[in-house]
C-alpha cells in the first residue's frame, strides 16, 4: 500500500473517529472497561470473498492507541472463507472497543468492493477484456475504493478529472462535435505539456467512425447493444482500444467481453458493492 493511500486513509480515519467519539468519547467502554485490563481478539470473516484494507484497519488501532498490537494473518487480495481469521489484536480493552467499529467499517467496505470486483473478473476470465472501475466512488474514499478494485483483480480507469481527457456527450455538445472536442483537448494537451490520454465516448457506429479517424487513444462504447459493439470491434480492427460501458452487470458482463472489446468499465464495482461481513470477537 503506497504512502499516498495511507495519507488519505489517515485523514478518513481521523474524521471517522471524531464522528464516532464526539465530544464525550466512548462512554460505554469508558464506563465498563478499565484502562489496565488487556484483551485479545480476532477479526472473523463470515462469508466468502476477498480481503482488502488490512493495513488501514491496523492504522485505526494505531491512531486510537499505539499500545494495541495488531497482526494481519493475510494479505490484501487473498481469498477468504466463512470462519477465516484475518487479524489478531491485543491491547487495552477500552481502546480496542473504541476502535472496533471504525476498523470494521473500513475493512468490511473495502473487502466488499474487492469481493464484487473478483466476481466480475472471474466472469470474463479467458477473454481479452480487462475490467475497469469508474469515478462513481464514495466522496473522499476514491483512492481506497480504487485500491480495493485492484485487490479484487480489476484495473483503475482515470483517478479523477486531472489525469485523462474523457470527452463525454456533454463535452461534445459544448464543443459542437467530436472532432472539435478532440481538437480542443489536443490544443490544451500541447499548451500544458500533458501526457494524458484522450478517450472519446460514442453512442453509435457513426460516432465510432469519427473517433477512429481522429486517432484518439481509446473509444468508449456507451450503452450499445451486443451486436453494435461487435460491429464496432470489427470496424476498429484493433487500431484503437475499445471500452464498453453502461448498465453492465454480472449477468451481462461475459457477453460484453465476448464481443471482443478491450476494456469493460463498471460503476457497480464501487457504487453497489455490499460489504463483506466481518466481526471482531474478544477471546475469553
Amino acid at each position: 500500500m503506497d504512502e499516498a493511500l495511507l495519507i488519505q486513509a489517515r485523514k478518513l480515519i481521523r474524521l471517522a473517529l471524531e464522528e464516532d467519539r464526539g465530544g464525550a468519547g466512548d462512554i460505554t467502554s469508558s464506563a465498563i472497561s478499565s484502562t489496565r485490563r488487556a484483551c485479545d481478539g480476532h477479526f472473523l470473516v463470515k462469508g466468502e470473498g476477498v480481503i482488502a484494507g488490512l493495513e488501514i484497519a491496523r492504522e485505526v488501532f494505531h491512531l486510537v492507541d499505539d499500545r494495541i498490537l495488531c497482526e494481519a494473518l493475510l494479505a490484501d487480495g487473498d481469498a477468504v472463507h466463512d470462519g477465516t481469521t484475518a487479524i489478531e489484536v491485543s491491547g487495552p480493552a477500552r481502546t480496542l472497543l473504541t476502535a472496533e467499529r471504525t476498523a470494521l467499517n473500513f475493512l468490511c467496505r473495502l473487502s466488499g468492493v474487492a469481493t464484487l470486483t473478483r466476481a466480475y473478473a472471474d466472469r470474463i476470465a479467458g477473454t481479452k477484456a480487462r475490467l475497469l472501475d469508474t469515478r462513481k466512488t464514495t466522496p473522499g474514499w476514491r483512492l481506497l475504493e480504487k485500491y480495493a478494485v485492484v485487490c479484487g483483480g480489476g484495473l483503475n480507469h482515470r483517478m479523477g478529472l486531472y489525469d485523462m481527457f474523457l470527452i463525454k456527450d456533454n463535452h461534445i455538445a459544448a464543443a459542437g462535435s467530436i472532432s472539435a472536442a478532440v481538437a480542443q483537448c489536443r490544443a490544451y494537451q500541447e499548451e500544458h505539456h500533458l501526457a494524458a490520454l484522450i478517450e472519446v465516448e460514442s453512442k453509435n457506429i457513426a460516432e465510432v467512425e469519427e473517433a477512429l479517424h481522429l486517432h484518439v487513444d481509446r473509444i468508449m462504447l456507451d450503452n450499445m447493444s451486443l451486436a453494435m459493439m461487435s460491429e464496432c470491434v470489427a470496424r476498429a480492427g484493433g487500431r484503437i482500444p475499445l471500452e464498453a460501458s453502461g448498465n453492465i452487470n454480472l449477468d451481462t458482463v461475459r457477453a460484453v467481453a465476448e464481443t471482443g472489446v478491450d476494456y469493460i468499465s463498471c460503476g457497480r464495482l464501487t457504487h453497489s458493492a455490499p460489504i463483506l461481513d466481518i466481526s471482531l470477537d474478544f477471546l475469553t
